[in-house]
């Protein structure tokens, strides 16, 4: 169904150097990092890149067609050309490595998970966020395959077909909306006895013939051959098993913002996403977060790269003016 298959450029950044000063540190390599770093170095300035690897949640998404002006394309393919679009500036790469902790100052000191300092003007934070999962057996191994964590970029794919959504909050029952504009008929399994969405959402999903909700229901095995045929669930008032009919699955139980090593530096939300202002400044000056790791609405790849661009223009103004 989706190709899958990743063929990077073998040529790596250039290396970055732990004795220099530079103008922006970005913390991540998604597509807000990305995007940062190219308009930070189109801008003059002196950039480098610390994350683990490029790309993201992007890198596991299949096909995307959200992107003004890319008809289509997969998420590997995509985080493809972030890299050589990267490369194509020689934009200095930490590459293999996570941000311990930033020590604040007029000139900060990034560390990395093995002791390295960097010192730089400013910093990006764009760690991005990861997947809430079920962890129930079957969802890795149908990952892609049936087994999706956004309706937006995915949901196309399910015309006319029979799909499930896990969770019944606000992500949950919005994504069962959406996906009642596409789908065959759209199935919302909430682990409580009660939804949590907020009232609005629950009558206009009430009111929808599509969406049929289940509470106090939850999933034990996702189930398929090639793509998802099946999956068990189990009523936890009876305790009964069923077995439902369905070609796709989508787990809308939340993102988990990757700030935990920032917590105490900058200000974040109740569910650790980073607080910024409408130019992507934190509370801590010199310091601007961009992307899926920040509070900001609708996390989806096209604001992401915005949001990095956004990023990088304030910390130009910044250090302009300092």
């Amino acid at each position: 169904m989706f190709d899958l298959s990743l063929n990077l450029n073998e040529k790596d950044f250039s290396e970055m150097r732990s004795d220099s000063v530079y103008d922006v540190i970005v913390i991540g390599a998604g597509p807000s990092a990305i995007s940062a770093a190219i308009y930070s170095i189109r801008k003059g300035l002196k950039v480098g890149i610390i994350a683990d690897a490029v790309g993201g949640q992007v890198s596991t998404t299949n096909g995307i067609e959200n992107i003004i002006g890319t008809i289509s394309t997969t998420g590997p393919e995509f985080v493809n050309s972030l890299e050589k679009h990267a490369k194509e500036y020689e934009i200095p790469f930490y590459k293999g490595h996570l941000v311990k902790k930033i020590e604040n100052g007029k000139i900060k000191t990034v560390v990395t998970d093995n002791g390295v300092e960097f010192k730089t003007k400013t910093v990006i934070i764009s760690t991005g966020a990861k997947h809430r999962e079920l962890n129930v057996k079957g969802e890795s191994e149908f990952k892609g395959r049936g087994v999706h964590y956004c309706s937006t970029c995915d949901g196309p794919f399910y015309r006319n077909l029979d799909v499930v959504v896990a969770g019944g909050g606000n992500s949950g029952i919005e994504a069962a909306i959406d996906l009642s504009n596409i789908a065959k008929s759209v199935t919302v399994v909430e682990f409580m006895p009660e939804l949590k969405a907020d009232e609005v959402l629950q009558e206009k999903a009430k009111e929808n013939e599509k969406i049929k909700i289940l509470t106090n229901t939850a999933i034990k095995e996702i189930r398929g051959e090639q793509f998802v045929t099946n999956i068990l669930v189990i009523d936890r008032k009876t305790n009964e098993d069923r077995e439902l009919k369905v070609d796709g699955v989508f787990v809308e139980i939340g993102l988990k913002a990757n700030t935990d090593n920032f917590k105490d530096l900058v200000k974040t939300n109740k569910i650790g996403e980073i607080e910024i202002d409408s130019v992507n400044r934190t509370d801590v000056d010199g310091i601007f977060a961009a992307g899926d790791c920040t509070d900001v609405a609708y996390k989806q790849i096209i604001i992401a790269l915005g949001e990095g661009a956004k990023a990088a223009l304030s910390a130009f103004n910044y250090i302009i003016n300092h």
